[in-house]
């Protein structure tokens, strides 16, 4: 524990559905999911106005709608996320060295290690600073927690949502924490806070009292010590600067579990493409290839591969999760496949053993390069079934809502909607003062194309406050708090 509240935890508020209504005019003020749409979709996020209808993250998409049937339904656009995020953190880095991000919308920040903040008013003036910045920068909220530990940052950056600075005074920490749930706490999930409810334990203040030796007669020695320390607001864990990442992988759910083993090893190979493309955007190559399997009931299996040396080389990880693939039984389904490559490197040392073998396989088959019989080369060279062109048509072209696109005459929009050979579009930009018009189109028209997002905010423009600006809701804790003219009016 500091004796000064120096250490910052910034998350930004409502992130991927705040970025989605920056972007769209036309849906500022209104309810916004984010998230997979399909049968079995998640919702990512939801703005602060579909959290009024109930709508939270990790919610089935299915009851979403339920829920807030009028809400704009949007697939992620991680790459305009990941745009914003590295702004944020950049912004970030310019406060001190120690920063560690949790995610894309979140991360701690050491404000002493850069020299910016030593005491309680320091820390506040950085934390202003900081959210000016990012609403200018970005268009966007975030709201800043500053405390003495990692622990009391993170609650009240909870506390100051929406769009708000909370700052927890060193001394106050038990007070605080006493009426507090005991979910509240780091490490404390369903499962450990029922247990502590059976006990009779349902705020942080209970916790407290009840001691060490109970919580560690309930918890066992490592998790009841640790939960107790929390308990008194005592929180040692040091701010650690971004480590480089230790894996890649992509995975994805299927509406309707797969059968057909063709169709379960074309995806594989289609996700070992993916995985490589994001391995070799990330400039690494990696040694242990990982199959994830979850079948139909809803068991997961992960199969592991480890090569002679680091590759990004997609076929040689299309092999290799062929190979984890056969060693998996897959008779009655599955919901969802993943790939991964772990054991990272920057360098690449290939396996020459893997490339012989993928070699002679081709030499036996008689022609280099032609694939097994009753498959054909997918996307980005993966094998999938043969597609017989002169009696299927060419499959439709695919809208996902929310996704950019460009007309030669209408400019830049985004998808509202598609289905029956049409697509509806909404062309708008990020700094439109008012919602753009909306026109229909057949999905295969020449002149509409995807495109990449736009910037949320002009470089040559003041980014635009929020169309309905509210003052905050009072803080739930005693903590001093503080907002600005812009904040958003729902709870968080």
């Amino acid at each position: 524990m500091r004796a000064a509240p120096t250490i910052l935890h910034l998350d930004m508020d409502a992130f991927f559905a705040a970025a989605e209504q920056a972007s769209k005019p036309s849906l500022r003020g209104k309810p916004v999911i984010v998230g997979g749409l399909g049968p079995r979709g998640v919702v990512a996020t939801a703005s602060y106005e579909a959290r009024r209808f109930g709508v939270h993250s990790a919610m089935p998409t299915a009851q979403a709608r339920r829920l807030c049937p009028n809400g704009a339904y949007l697939y992620p656009r991680f790459h305009l996320y990941r745009s914003v995020s590295d702004q944020v953190m950049e912004l970030l880095r310019g406060l001190s060295p120690l920063v560690e991000p949790l995610s894309l919308d979140e991360a701690f920040v050491d404000l002493e290690a850069g020299g910016v903040a030593f005491d309680e008013a320091g820390a506040r003036a950085a934390g202003e600073r900081l959210r000016a910045d990012i609403r200018a920068v970005t268009g966007l909220s975030g709201s800043v927690g500053l405390a003495g530990s990692k622990m009391l940052a993170k609650i009240a950056s909870e506390e100051a949502k929406p769009d708000g600075l909370v700052l927890i005074p060193p001394g106050t920490e038990r007070e605080l924490l006493a009426p507090m749930p005991v979910r509240t706490l780091p490490g404390v999930g369903p499962a450990t806070g029922e247990h502590l409810r059976r006990a009779g334990m349902t705020t942080v203040g209970e916790l407290a009292e009840a001691g060490e030796d109970e919580l560690v007669r309930l918890l066992g020695r490592a998790h009841g010590v640790a939960l107790y320390r929390m308990a008194l607001g005592r929180d040692d864990r040091a701010v650690v600067a971004e480590r480089d990442a230790k894996s890649v992988s992509v995975e994805d759910t299927f509406d309707v579990d797969l059968h057909d083993r063709v169709r379960i090893r074309y995806e594989v190979q289609r996700l070992a493409d993916r995985c490589v493309q994001r391995l070799r955007g990330s400039g690494h190559s990696g040694r242990t290839i990982v199959l994830k399997v979850r079948r139909f009931d809803f068991s997961t299996l992960t199969r592991s591969e480890t090569l002679r040396g680091p590759t990004d080389d997609p076929a040689v990880v299309r092999e290799a999760a062929g190979r984890l693939l056969d060693a998996v039984d897959t008779t009655g389904g599955v919901r969802l496949l993943g790939v991964g490559v772990s054991g990272l490197a920057d360098y690449t040392q290939e396996d020459l053993f893997a490339q012989f073998a993928e070699a002679s396989a081709e030499g036996a088959a008689g022609e280099p390069g032609a694939p097994p019989e009753g498959l054909a080369p997918g996307p980005g060279g993966a094998e999938g079934p043969v597609a017989a062109a002169e009696e299927e048509p060419a499959p439709e072209r695919r809208w996902p809502a929310g996704s950019d696109v460009r007309h030669s005459e209408y400019g830049a929009g985004w998808v509202q909607g598609s289905g029956v050979g049409r697509v509806t579009v909404r062309f708008e930009e990020p700094g439109s003062a008012q919602p753009g018009r909306v026109r229909t189109f057949k999905v295969d028209d020449p002149e509409l194309v995807p495109s990449d997002p736009l910037p949320l905010v002009d470089p040559g423009r003041p980014a635009q406050a929020p169309s309905s600006p509210a003052s905050r809701p009072k803080s739930r804790s005693g903590a001093a708090a503080e907002t600005s003219p812009g904040s958003e009016t729902s709870s968080p």
